[in-house]
């Protein structure tokens, strides 16, 4: 599978200063996949997406990123082949409204969405893009977070747990824009403690466990494997 990958991982290695959290992460994405990164709390599944973006204190292995080796490049340069995150944290900056916010994120290829087919998968966007970020709900925080990285020209979004304390309603709304960006030609690497949502989303979810992958699971078999996975999640 790795021939065909977008993404291919093996073997990654990261530390934060002296203490060692992933322990040999394999795992591949094809072109136009959504797939899961599952596991516990403290499993390495932020971590990964750091290490994939560079931006972990030290890494070692590989992370092939449409062939091309990305171990011991800087973050700027890994960003620019086409790789965005949307942090947990969401980074939205509260002086600034929406459509400032969505401006700030600067081109790096084409094939970027513009801002009237992003506020057409984000129409909560459209309606508040005169309000501050200070004024906006947690639920349309994370919907501009994941916004203004489409206008990149990224193909290959990182999304760290971004339905993480929002209502179902939202959480519904996300799970749309996130099908509606694979039929957009989206590649997405999602970290997701909700395994409910990830299964309504992903075509594979990988398990991780104190810093490698442990599992693979199409989607198609989750049913069949839903007792090994409340077994590695804890459920």
């Amino acid at each position: 599978m790795s021939d065909a990958a977008l993404l291919h991982v093996e073997g990654l290695h990261g530390w934060y200063g002296e203490s060692h959290v992933l322990h040999g992460m394999d795992f591949d994405i094809r072109e136009g996949e959504v797939v899961t990164l599952l596991g516990r709390n403290g499993a390495g599944k932020t971590t990964t997406l750091l290490a994939i973006m560079g931006i972990l204190g030290k890494r070692t292995g590989s992370v092939r990123f449409a062939g091309t080796e990305t171990v011991g490049m800087q973050p700027r340069r890994i960003a620019r082949m086409g790789i965005a995150i949307c942090p947990e944290e969401r980074g939205v900056f509260s002086s600034l409204n929406v459509d400032e916010n969505m401006m700030l994120p600067p081109r790096i290829a084409a094939g970027g969405l513009e801002l009237d087919r992003i506020y057409e998968l984000f129409p909560n966007l459209r309606e508040r893009r005169r309000s501050q970020g200070t004024k906006l709900s947690g639920g349309e925080q994370q919907m501009l977070a994941i916004a203004r990285i489409l206008r990149t020209g990224a193909k290959l979004l990182l999304l760290d747990e971004p339905t993480e304390g929002l209502a179902p309603v939202i959480v519904q709304q996300i799970g749309r824009t996130i099908a509606a960006l694979k039929k957009e030609g989206f590649t997405i690497l999602l970290v997701e403690q909700n395994f409910r949502f990830a299964a309504s989303v992903a075509d594979r979810h990988y398990v991780v466990d104190q810093g490698r992958v442990i599992d693979m699971i199409p989607n198609a078999e989750l049913d069949a494997n839903i007792d090994k996975l409340h077994g590695y999640l804890g459920v």
